[in-house]
């Protein structure tokens, strides 16, 4: 009895040694050049950089200069940088070479490579939808009733050849039942690419601010923009351009001027573990009075909480140096919010 429980016992250590050994060697492998082994899923291949997939440490993301050799047994669809779509059963990559079956070895160098598994936009076919909603509620009561709302939304939809963007956002305050604060911006741009990583736009914003005086003011014209940086460490995005301002006030005297106009757009993963730094800032200078510039400032950290919820705080600067008599040139906010992001 004894001995058949024992012979029992190791069987079933027998089959699970099994079951692990294939699924270990079913899987995706890599080797670093500091001869690490690092075995997964692989997913994409992107910005010169190899996703793997591992139930051990997450995702991966392996920069093709540290890859020595790669073996992947599934079904892919590989985009080169020449814009070829090859089907391969599976690849091997060794001495910097993609060696395909079916394919002649050497054909196909591992920086030729573009993606892995593309998405449909990738190939040219649609656009990719992107998009964050998210909001931020202060109830405080006390000394001083305060409740205030911030709320933001945005939406990105592109392809190889253009994109749309979209954005709205804005706050309102109340301090023991008054109002001390109400503003939104709406802004839509449509950019055109080019050549490279440059590309060429217009837009139209639009933006209230009840306690600057600022009914309205309306923003359009065209501009230039480049995508410098790409890599998730630091991607850095800028354009700049002219436009047509119309400014109505509620007391003050309108303005109508010729103005530069500029985006910057910073972001990078250099903390981890998914969260992101970032910093925009949006810039209006009246060419017809040099000393009249607004600016839009927002510092910020991104973190997921679950799923596609993410948190961020952030530290909002608004200045304008032609603000009307009586009200402020610089707003500061500091709030922390939440949203949805797909």
């Amino acid at each position: 009895m004894i001995d058949l429980f024992r012979g029992g016992r190791w069987l079933a250590l027998a089959v699970c040694f099994a079951g692990t050994s294939v699924a270990t060697f079913a899987a995706d492998r890599i080797e670093l050049r500091d001869g690490s082994v690092i075995f997964g899923t692989v997913t994409d291949a992107d910005g010169g950089t190899v996703t793997l997939e591992t139930e051990y440490a997450g995702t991966l993301a392996l920069d093709f200069a540290n890859i020595a050799s790669m073996q992947v047994e599934s079904d892919l669809t590989l985009q080169m940088d020449d814009g070829q779509v090859l089907q391969a059963q599976g690849l091997a990559l060794a001495e910097d070479e993609l060696r395909l079956p079916g394919a002649a070895s050497g054909d196909y160098a591992l920086t030729n490579l573009t993606r892995i598994n593309p998405e449909p936009w990738e190939l040219g076919d649609g656009y990719n939808w992107t998009g964050l909603l998210s909001g931020a509620y202060l109830r405080q009561r006390g000394n001083t009733d305060t409740d205030e709302l911030a709320y933001r939304a945005e939406s990105a939809w592109e392809s190889l050849s253009d994109r749309i963007r979209t954005e709205l956002f804005g706050q309102v305050n109340e301090a023991n039942g008054n109002k001390n604060a109400e503003n939104w911006t709406a802004r839509a741009r449509y950019d055109r690419v080019q050549t490279g990583d440059w590309y060429w736009g217009a837009g139209l914003s639009l933006e209230q601010d009840t306690f600057a005086d600022l009914d309205l003011r309306t923003t359009i014209g065209p501009y230039a923009g480049r995508k410098f940086f790409t890599e998730p460490v630091f991607t850095l995005e800028a354009e700049a351009g002219v436009a047509y301002i119309d400014e109505d006030f509620a007391t003050a005297e309108d303005r109508q001027y010729i103005g530069a106009t500029w985006d910057f757009h910073m972001t990078s993963d250099w903390l981890g573990g998914d969260s992101k730094l970032y910093y925009t800032q949006k810039g209006i200078l009246n060419l017809e009075q040099l000393d009249n510039v607004v600016l839009n400032n927002t510092f910020g950290l991104s973190f997921p909480l679950f799923m596609n919820i993410e948190g961020a705080a952030e530290i909002v600067l608004d200045l304008n140096t032609g603000a009307v008599s009586g009200t402020e040139k610089l707003d500061e906010t500091y709030r922390f919010r939440v949203g949805y992001t797909w």
